[in-house]
């Protein structure tokens, strides 16, 4: 083959020049810088709300402990019917009028409580008879302890609460026609219900609750804290709480 046929062989393609680089336009940065204003924000609020959280429980948590030592005293009442293993961790005291329909829904979810927790919870209650006639009921269930059958009474005056009491005042006659069937010496109930330190233990309950700040009923306290809210949930959280507390 001559030099003149001879083809050049083809030379490779040199690369094409790279792009300029694009640059974010002014409003796409604005918007970048925002968001980031907006995640830096956020995150501080939610830093700031866990803090403060953590520092409601811990107040709160001092809060009771100090309310519980302040209470004891008013609460410490060896004088009062008590039911539950003395030892028990748990210590519920109650405040309650007799004639008092909150107190009647409130008791057997209370029971139920001790029940769920044998011998881990004490139960004391105190008589506060705010409603009009109540006191005479008082100085029936308080005379009924001599003879053994306070909390059998108890549970008849509940269970029958809607006969004895009208429009929240009790009636007397009615009251009596309510204690059949609990197995008391009715002769014996009314001598004992005379009895001196009867109405001195009914003075104390009283005078505890003026302490305490007891106007209305029932009135709780676990371990010497009241409920932070009224209500039957907040009960039993309470008790939950001590529970865990005492027995982790």
């Amino acid at each position: 083959m001559s030099r003149k046929s001879r083809k050049n062989p083809p030379q490779p393609a040199s690369p094409p020049p790279p792009a300029p680089a694009t640059q974010p336009s002014a409003s796409a940065t604005g918007l970048m810088n925002r968001r980031k204003v907006f995640i830096v924000a956020m995150v501080a609020l939610l830093l700031a709300f866990v803090s403060a959280t953590l520092f409601y429980r811990s107040e709160q948590a001092r809060s009771s402990q100090l309310a519980a030592a302040k209470n004891q005293p008013a609460l410490a009442s060896a004088q009062s019917p008590s039911f539950g293993k003395p030892g028990a961790q748990v210590h519920i005291v109650e405040f309650f009028d007799p004639a008092c329909e909150t107190c009647a829904f409130f008791f057997p979810h209370v029971k139920q409580l001790m029940s769920a927790n044998p011998d881990r919870i004490r139960l004391s209650l105190r008589h506060v008879p705010f409603h009009p006639g109540s006191d005479l009921v008082v100085r029936i269930l308080e005379a009924a302890r001599n003879q053994d059958r306070y909390l059998p009474l108890l549970e008849a005056l509940y269970a029958s609460q809607d006969r004895w009491v009208v429009n929240h005042v009790v009636q007397p006659d009615r009251v009596w026609a309510a204690l059949g069937g609990v197995g008391l010496d009715l002769e014996r109930l009314r001598n004992d219900m005379n009895a001196p330190e009867l109405a001195q233990r009914m003075a104390q309950d009283m005078a505890d609750a003026r302490v305490l700040g007891v106007t209305k009923t029932p009135e709780f306290f676990v371990n010497g804290r009241p409920l932070p809210r009224f209500g039957l949930d907040e009960f039993r959280n309470l008790v939950a709480e001590e529970l865990r507390r005492a027995y982790p």
